[in-house]
């Protein structure tokens, strides 16, 4: 969550001979200088954190110099925030987010974000969760339930917005009660009779999801929503597309979920120097199988997901010549 980071600079930090770059982003020239990264990731229960881990880990090993760790945030909104403060240097973010960020719109009103993708990961599944018991069936069925839409500075709160409005439902009017909570505990507010259902955007499976369905005498479901694709990308632009969850991804679930989808992006800020862009997506890209033994969503960090179309933001140029470089038809 954002206030966990605190007041500290979580930018890419630099201990260097006197000269270095005053935005703190170095050249490989000087690798022997102390490189301290942050990637901004999410909440412990999804798909970010342990993947910026498991990369934060490889860049610290591969890059002479450079100790990066992942952050714990509210998520994609919360993550292009510090971007633009300058308080990382790295992100896992969803592309709406993205859009909205460069744009100066939404959350970002008035603030544009200097952002540029570097490469496009996996896709970000909407869920919406609940259980048999709620005979929640339907967005609409949300009308007077109690329902979290996800943690504030979050890309889940930002396309559960969109959801809810697009399926005619007033956000503020129409929830018995409406919390803004991590999907962490919104399955523990689930478990202890708080809470009817919850949005979550993520890879597929994630933990929490995971740890619910797996609760005794609990009944997953999984709640169909992509019938309102043609509304919100009427109003939003066409960032979201309509996929399905297959049956069994997760405990019980016994049927395919109809749900909408977005792509992930890793972006920087458009100053970090080219030769560092290429240094990190050597090694991404180079040792994809090992983020792939962390989380199975990585194995969707592919050549042909290198689309400019899918990245939505505009591309570093170091990121664009490197992709261009390895064969990937950006379009």
């Amino acid at each position: 969550m954002t206030h966990a980071i605190g007041r500290r600079d979580l930018g890419l930090r630099i201990a260097t001979l006197a000269g270095a770059a005053a935005m703190g982003l170095p050249r490989l020239a000087q690798a022997q200088a102390a490189m301290q990264m942050s990637i901004a990731t999410g909440t412990t229960g999804g798909v970010y954190y342990p993947l910026g881990g498991a990369l934060g880990n490889l860049l610290s090993r591969e890059i002479p110099g450079m100790s990066a760790t992942a952050e714990v945030t509210g998520g994609s909104v919360a993550n292009f925030q510090l971007l633009g403060a300058g308080r990382v240097g790295m992100l896992f973010g969803q592309v709406d987010a993205a859009v909205d960020a460069i744009n100066g719109a939404g959350p970002f009103r008035g603030r544009t974000v200097p952002a540029r993708a570097i490469a496009v990961l996996y896709t970000n599944r909407m869920q919406v969760v609940t259980t048999a018991a709620t005979g929640i069936r339907s967005i609409a069925d949300l009308k007077g339930k109690r329902v979290s839409t996800g943690a504030p500075g979050s890309a889940t709160e930002l396309f559960a917005f969109r959801v809810i409005e697009a399926a005619g439902l007033d956000r503020e009017k129409d929830f018995r009660a409406r919390e803004r909570l991590s999907p962490a505990e919104s399955t523990n507010a689930i478990r202890d009779g708080k809470l009817d259902a919850y949005f979550f955007v993520s890879g597929v499976p994630t933990s929490a999801i995971t740890d619910l369905a797996a609760t005794p005498g609990t009944q997953i479901v999984l709640v169909d929503h992509a019938d309102l694709h043609q509304k919100i990308v009427e109003k939003n632009g066409p960032v979201y597309f309509p996929e399905e969850i297959p049956a069994n991804t997760y405990p019980g679930q016994t049927t395919p979920n109809k749900q909408l989808s977005v792509a992930n992006i890793l972006a920087v800020r458009e100053d970090m120097a080219a030769d560092l862009v290429t240094k990190i997506l050597q090694v991404a890209w180079g040792r994809r199988e090992d983020l792939v033994r962390t989380h199975s969503a990585a194995r969707d960090f592919t050549l042909q997901a290198q689309k400019s179309a899918a990245a939505g933001i505009p591309w570093h140029p170091a990121a664009e010549a490197f992709w261009r470089s390895a064969g990937a038809n950006l379009g």
